[in-house]
């Protein structure tokens, strides 16, 4: 995962997306829908219909970046709501881009106390 400048927000667009969409047609959903600018630097993520592709849209001050991933097996989990944004952290951004849970990580061991 690039690494992201601090105060970078990342918004999840929920419901789904277009995955023909390309730089404009994304940048423009991020205008329309969420009311946020594209250039400002934040991360915006979209899911398709299927679950198994997402994009991300980026500027990074040079010019938009946008990335695609696609599962061979499985979906990406995404919010219920049909339209609207989450903010995620940055962590919670890898773990997407991984394919795990980001909504309830858990732990592999729990802290134990001092004896």
């Amino acid at each position: 995962m690039i690494g992201l400048p601090s105060g970078t927000r990342v918004w999840l667009v929920a419901g789904h997306t277009d995955m023909r969409k390309g730089f404009d047609g994304l940048a423009a959903v991020v205008q329309t829908a969420l009311a946020e600018n594209p250039f400002d630097g934040h991360v915006f993520v979209f899911r398709g219909r299927r679950g198994d592709i997402i994009k991300v849209l980026w500027f990074d001050g040079q010019g938009l970046m946008l990335l695609a991933k696609r599962l061979e097996r499985g979906r990406f989990v995404w919010p219920q709501a049909a339209d609207g944004r989450i903010t995620l952290s940055a962590a919670q951004l890898s773990m997407l881009l991984e394919g795990i849970d980001w909504r309830m990580p858990t732990r592999t061991q729990s802290p134990q106390l001092a004896a």
